[in-house]
């Protein structure tokens, strides 16, 4: 995670973190016309980026990620949930090379069985991440029902992603490893014993998956917290948001043990 933060002290990721930021939002924008939840979210095949650009320049693709989502957010209608968006599509851009980094040593080109399974399941626990901060932040804030807004952003993140990024990271991988334009290339990560990188894969793999379940029991009443029964229906906002407070606190423990 502290690659995270050293990042902007590099010129040449600072630029790619702009050139992320601003090809993801050039790609949301056109489909703001075409939404799941209006004033939420939309049909969103540009969600291929963030994924493409995290195995491509690693944090600075998440910063990019987060960044060109708040930029789409201001054509669709700013408000306070578009800082849970913000920190959901950091995640979606940060732990596909941060998770794959955890599995492999081999380029993100998937050509095996093996590495097509990793590949998914990459995609898959970036898509969830993103899913539940997203869901349980506006949740918390009475907007949309966990149960509704992060089983569409996670089928919509995935679906897309899984579908487009491999194409794209075999059309453009080779040549940006060519040119010396990768995470690896411009700001080499600091060696890190595989066991904590392992121990934090875990910990985020963990979060992501309990949050999601128990996000929505919690968000269709199939379980309660006794001491919020009297949280009102609708949203279950209070349920949702206390219930699902220490899987958020642990993805973000696991984040910066990755």
């Amino acid at each position: 995670m502290r690659d995270a933060v050293t990042m902007w002290r590099n010129t040449r990721l600072v630029v790619l973190a702009a050139m992320s930021a601003s090809l993801y939002a050039a790609l949301l924008i056109p489909f703001k016309v075409l939404p799941l939840i209006p004033g939420v979210t939309e049909l969103r095949p540009a969600n291929a980026v963030p994924v493409v650009c995290s195995f491509l320049f690693g944090p600075a693709g998440a910063w990019g990620a987060a960044i060109g989502n708040l930029i789409g957010d201001f054509f669709g209608g700013i408000g306070p949930g578009d800082l849970f968006g913000f920190a959901g599509n950091f995640l979606y851009g940060f732990l596909p090379y941060s998770a794959w980094r955890a599995l492999s040593t081999e380029d993100p080109l998937p050509r095996s069985l093996s590495q097509w399974v990793a590949f998914i399941a990459v995609v898959a626990l970036a898509a969830a991440a993103c899913a539940l901060i997203v869901g349980w932040g506006l949740n918390a804030l009475g907007f949309v029902p966990f149960a509704v807004l992060a089983n569409i952003i996670f089928f919509n993140n995935f679906v897309m992603a899984v579908i487009l990024s491999p194409l794209l990271l075999l059309a453009v991988y080779p040549r940006v490893k060519q040119a010396g334009l990768r995470f690896d290339d411009l700001a080499a990560p600091p060696p890190r014993r595989r066991r904590r990188r392992w121990i934090g894969l875990a910990v985020v793999v963990l979060a992501t998956v309990g949050g999601l379940v128990v996000g929505n029991l919690l968000s269709t009443g199939r379980i309660e917290l006794p001491m919020l029964a009297t949280d009102p229906p609708g949203t279950r906002a209070a349920q949702v948001g206390v219930g699902l407070a220490p899987f958020v606190a642990l993805l973000v423990i696991g984040i910066l043990l990755l």
